[in-house]
């Protein structure tokens, strides 16, 4: 029996599109490090159960499903733009940036890209369909959102390592009030997002 976010992308097998690749981000909201995108082809039997947002889940059920993900989907791929191109080219180019890499590393070529959001990516010559909320109701860009997420997770643990009086193990760069007032108190570290507000703002407090 497939579960409601497995029919969603069923009605695209349906209507022809096979196979379908769902594609996400994690990061794009962050103070410090990178941003994340991840893409994933499931066949047309595929089914996991409990597949949902990640940002709706525990962090053990993201770890869980993220392993349980790569061996179910028939194909997968991660990207990650550091905080250093993000801050060349902007956040929303960088995201855009992290997602067609994302794409282009399958290898199995998607028929179709579900988007989860309201902007396509572009410079890809592949079918694209924006999906507001896509990680809710695709099955596919639940499971990217999940990639996107503990592959970034990851990296932000062992940025905490580095740099531990950002606590970036807690927020994982977002800007909580403790993230905000380790900036104030310490300023920047080489992962942090310089031209974002409010680290622009504290970077620049004293000018």
């Amino acid at each position: 029996m497939f579960s409601d976010i497995f029919s969603f992308d069923r009605n695209f097998y349906n209507k022809g599109f096979y196979p379908v690749a769902g594609v996400d981000e994690a990061g794009r909201g962050s103070l410090a490090g990178p941003v994340a995108a991840a893409a994933v082809i499931f066949s047309k039997d595929s089914t996991i159960s409990d597949l949902n947002d990640s940002k709706q889940l525990s962090e053990k059920k993201r770890e869980t499903l993220f392993e349980i993900i790569k061996e179910t989907a028939l194909d997968y791929a991660v990207e990650i733009i550091n905080n250093e191109i993000i801050d060349k080219i902007n956040i929303l180019q960088a995201t855009f940036l992290a997602m067609s890499h994302a794409i282009l590393k399958l290898k199995i070529k998607p028929d179709l890209c579900l988007i989860d959001g309201n902007h396509k990516v572009h410079g890809l010559s592949f079918n694209q369909e924006t999906i507001v909320g896509g990680d809710v109701k695709s099955a596919c860009i639940a499971a990217a959102s999940i990639l996107a997420k503990v592959s970034r997770d990851k990296m932000m643990l062992e940025y905490a390592k580095q740099y531990p009086v950002y606590e970036f193990e807690k927020h994982k760069g977002y800007g909580t009030k403790k993230h905000i007032e380790a900036l104030k108190k310490y300023g920047t570290c080489p992962i942090h997002r310089l031209t974002f507000s409010p680290v622009n703002d504290i970077v620049h407090q004293d000018n």
